[in-house]
């Protein structure tokens, strides 16, 4: 029975449009985390004004930072979904949500973010793509190549870095970079991949200010059918 009570809490922006339909859902609450403060009031700001018939949403916890575990376990607790600006979840934090089916929504775009949210509590949402983290890399040190730019001597903590691959460049789980992997080396020579434990070079495209401790983070965006 205790299992079940948090089941029903777990609640995702897919979700929302039967909860709405069957008089479930009044309040969709929210963890709201961002890179700087501005930009929490700023979403806040455009949140509070969504109400969709007697629906609202409500901002249970706001901070600036990474999305962390302790972000995920309120989220679960109180029947919250997770949604991050220009922010992403660390490592614990994803297995986390996976684990306990908390939804972590993570935009660039504030009116883009409002518009989700919005269309969802009017079950309208349907998503089309999904995202997928490859691998996870740490930056260990930077050095320049002619002719190609600025490399990250980085380390391979999780999954796979692949070449042509989109990337996000973290630093302290704040998003400084969208881009893709342009040169992916393991010693001098080139790699079309490199799994988790090994070392490698890493070139991204346009984004030079790439510093010891970063994260690189490699994705894939796919498409899925329609519900």
């Amino acid at each position: 029975r205790a299992a079940e009570l948090v089941s029903q809490k777990r609640v995702t922006l897919e979700e929302l449009f039967a909860q709405v339909g069957e008089g479930e859902l009044t309040e969709l609450n929210v963890i709201l985390k961002a890179d700087v403060q501005g930009s929490l009031e700023a979403i806040e700001d455009a949140l509070n004004k969504i109400k969709v018939g007697d629906v609202r949403v409500r901002v249970l916890h706001k901070a600036a930072g990474a999305i962390t575990e302790n972000d995920v376990s309120l989220a679960q607790a109180s029947g919250a979904v997770v949604i991050g600006f220009n922010v992403r979840p660390d490592p614990k934090a994803r297995e986390l949500a996976e684990k306990e089916s908390v939804d972590i929504g993570t935009y660039q775009i504030i009116y883009k973010l409002a518009e989700d949210v919005e269309a969802a509590l009017k079950g309208m949402l349907k998503p089309e793509f999904e995202e997928r983290v490859l691998g996870r890399a740490v930056v260990r040190q930077t050095f320049k190549v002619p002719k190609i730019g600025l490399i990250a001597g980085s380390y391979v903590e999780e999954g796979t870095i692949t070449r042509g691959a989109k990337v996000r460049l973290l630093r302290d789980g704040v998003v400084l970079a969208d881009s893709q992997i342009s040169s992916l080396k393991r010693f001098k020579d080139d790699a079309r991949e490199v799994q988790q434990g090994y070392e490698c070079g890493i070139g991204i495209d346009n984004f030079q200010d790439i510093k010891e401790g970063d994260v690189m983070e490699a994705y894939e965006v796919r498409e899925i059918a329609r519900t």
